[in-house]
């Protein structure tokens, strides 16, 4: 008896990504929103800017739902996509370094943590896209 092996369609990795991108923005957003003065009181992150990451994440999250909702995510989609993560990245750091945030312990950490996971979201849709490129 032969097993068949289990091949997804190329794009399905990509949309995948963007799905799981979707659902860990909304998750930070909400969290930032709603819960701004106690997250503010923890990482000695002021209130207003955790409050306007959020609003960023809500337009994020709006965006990505857009995204999933074409029936392809075309390659200049997903560079842009690649590229506001990238963004997402470089801000997260330098407002870190340059002292525009003066967290403590538990926000550096979790301004640290939440660029790492952005970058590896950026990283997963270079390589879906390059699969989807593949075919």
């Amino acid at each position: 008896m032969a097993i068949a092996a289990h091949r997804t369609h190329p794009a399905a990795f990509l949309r995948r990504v963007v799905q799981a991108d979707l659902a860990v923005s909304a998750a930070a957003g909400a969290l930032q929103l709603a819960a701004a003065e106690p997250l503010a009181r923890l990482t000695a992150i002021d209130a207003g800017f955790l409050r306007g990451s959020g609003l960023v994440l809500v337009a994020w999250v709006a965006f990505l739902g857009w995204t999933l909702s074409r029936r392809t995510i075309a390659a200049p989609l997903a560079w842009t996509l690649i590229a506001v993560n990238l963004a997402w990245v470089a801000a997260s750091v330098l407002v870190w370094l340059e002292g525009a945030i003066a967290p403590n312990t538990l926000g550096t950490v979790y301004v640290l943590a939440q660029a790492a996971v952005v970058a590896v979201f950026a990283d997963l849709q270079y390589f879906g896209l390059r699969r989807q490129q593949r075919g």
